[in-house]
């Protein structure tokens, strides 16, 4: 059995930069990976189209002026690609591989307290002791796998966008179905579309899709270099943790209608998610959501050719923003292809899945392969893969009925033990990047803290926690994010209780927030 000070899980963007930092500081830290390399969420999907909804300049580390200057984005929007390349970029130039083990799933935690440490346990039966866990598991790691009944029976090929064949699949003239239209369905069915025989889509909930916009992003990537820190800590204190111009954002209730649809024109013309900062009430005011939700209607409408088509493309259910948004580059569009055609599940639902492909409603839909785009058990399912035990409970139990964090940092009754962009902090609300970058610099800091006044044990207070809990579900409740059912609210996992996961308040809000505790001697936390 091997110890260390600090046991890393994950090799994705946040395991790397916590293990350099650690190190940086001389911890003996070391990181274990479930994958075949270093990237995380990178490293798994792979399905065809996979690319970031965030820009390129925005979803890339800030901690090194050096390597900001060094790495040279192609695209707008990174493909994955290109993304994966830069990650395995930072483990080599760092020299960060010799400290993560990889191929090796960590499969249970254990809370000794007398000894004030953790022992981790991994599928190969190894354990080995820390006396801190800091889990850099992703919110967007776990995959969802729902039961169709006859799968086994398909004699044609299945594949999961969450876990594509690393040396690819060649479709091109082939039947195709695709179950899922999120973002992984999206991006899947709009890179497919020219090449397969044939593609039936089907789709549970239509998606808001803002055009990308993508291109060679040279020219703003050179005007960028030179005043990035300027650049970096306007994004850190943005809402959305990269920029939207938020300071030119006015508010629809005091905009005349012609200026106002002159405004979401403008954020549609622009392209990306910043669309739903048109106007800073688009999420929190009704009448100017179903402004900003009714645009995007429109422009679906006129995308697509057949008007019963665009019909089931065409969300009218929930508030535009209140599930993950989509950055498209042309997805509407594909359905116009004759090969393309669209099954909408609420009004034939899938049934079973046969020999020869899938019955929905009274029709069978012959196919030669079966792509699943079926999301994810968002923010807490891969914490809750773990058996992680502490004072004779799980943390799966405690979060029965909902996650239960301070700062979406760590939860009370489990010392020692951190979470990376866990739930209730604003992680899959903002930048992924920013919000790693901020956690893992605070837990760094928070450590030397620990080590600088020989202190062994930090944990929330229960009051604390309770208190955090409740501002982060008020503070949801006064938007109309809850309104959807997202997998911001677990809503795609059958048994899984509906609450809101994120912290809606804001990346710079939050940040100050979390600079206050930690100057106020971690003030909410138990530190023996």
């Amino acid at each position: 059995m091997t110890h260390h000070d600090v046991i890393i899980i994950g090799a994705g963007f946040a395991g790397l930069y916590q293990l350099h930092r650690l190190r940086g500081l001389g911890f003996d830290v070391r990181v274990v990976e479930a994958g075949g390399d270093v990237g995380g969420t990178w490293y798994w999907n792979r399905y065809p189209g996979a690319r970031c909804d965030i820009e390129s300049i925005e979803y890339s580390y800030s901690f090194d002026p050096d390597l900001e200057q060094e790495w040279d984005w192609t695209e707008r929007y990174a493909s994955q690609s290109e993304i994966l390349a830069y990650a395995r970029h930072v483990a080599e130039r760092y020299d960060l591989r010799r400290d993560v083990v990889l191929n090796t799933r960590v499969e249970a935690l254990d809370w000794d307290d007398e000894a004030n440490r953790w022992t981790v346990t991994t599928d190969d039966g190894a354990t080995s002791t820390a006396r801190f866990v800091v889990a850099a598991t992703g919110c967007l790691s776990m995959p969802s796998k729902p039961e169709f009944p006859g799968r086994d029976e398909f004699r044609g090929e299945q594949y999961w966008t969450s876990s594509w064949p690393h040396e690819g699949v060649d479709l091109s003239g082939k039947r195709v179905a695709v179950i899922g239209t999120g973002s992984s369905g999206l991006q899947t069915i709009t890179a497919i579309g020219p090449d397969v025989a044939s593609m039936v889509v089907f789709q549970r909930t239509p998606s808001y899709a803002i055009p990308a916009r993508n291109g060679p992003v040279g020219e703003r990537l050179r005007e960028v270099r030179g005043h990035y820190p300027e650049f970096r800590e306007l994004s850190r204190m943005a809402k959305t943790g990269f920029q939207c111009g938020e300071e030119e954002t006015g508010w629809f209730v005091e905009t005349d209608r012609d200026t106002a649809d002159r405004e979401l024109e403008r954020r549609w013309l622009e392209g990306g998610l910043c669309y739903t900062q048109t106007f800073q009430d688009v999420l929190r005011d009704a009448e100017a959501n179903e402004a900003a939700s009714e645009y995007v209607r429109a422009r679906i409408r006129q995308k697509v050719d057949d008007p019963v088509t665009a019909a089931k493309l065409t969300p009218t259910s929930y508030p535009v923003g209140a599930k993950r948004m989509c950055v498209d580059t042309g997805y509407f569009e594909t359905f116009n292809r004759d090969n393309v055609s669209l099954v909408d599940i609420n009004e034939e639902p899938i049934r079973r899945i046969t020999e020869r492909g899938i019955v929905a409603g009274d029709t069978e839909y012959e196919v030669d392969v079966i792509v699943f785009a079926t999301g994810f058990d968002a923010m807490t399912g891969a914490l809750n893969a773990i058996d992680i035990r502490s004072g004779g409970t799980t943390l799966r139990e405690k979060w029965a009925t909902g996650p239960r964090t301070y700062l979406g940092l760590m939860s009370a009754g489990f010392p020692n033990l951190f979470t990376i962009t866990g739930p209730q902090s604003p992680s899959v609300l903002s930048n992924m990047m920013t919000s790693i970058e901020y956690h893992v610099d605070w837990i760094a800091n928070a450590l030397q803290h620990l080590r600088d006044h020989d202190l062994e044990r930090i944990e929330p207070d229960p009051a604390a926690e309770d208190n955090w809990v409740t501002t982060t579900n008020d503070v949801a409740d006064l938007t109309l994010m809850p309104r959807a059912a997202s997998w911001y609210m677990g809503a795609n996992i059958p048994g899984k209780q509906r609450v809101f996961m994120p912290f809606v308040g804001g990346v710079g809000t939050y940040k100050q927030y979390c600079d206050g505790i930690a100057i106020a001697h971690y003030h909410g936390f138990e530190l023996t």
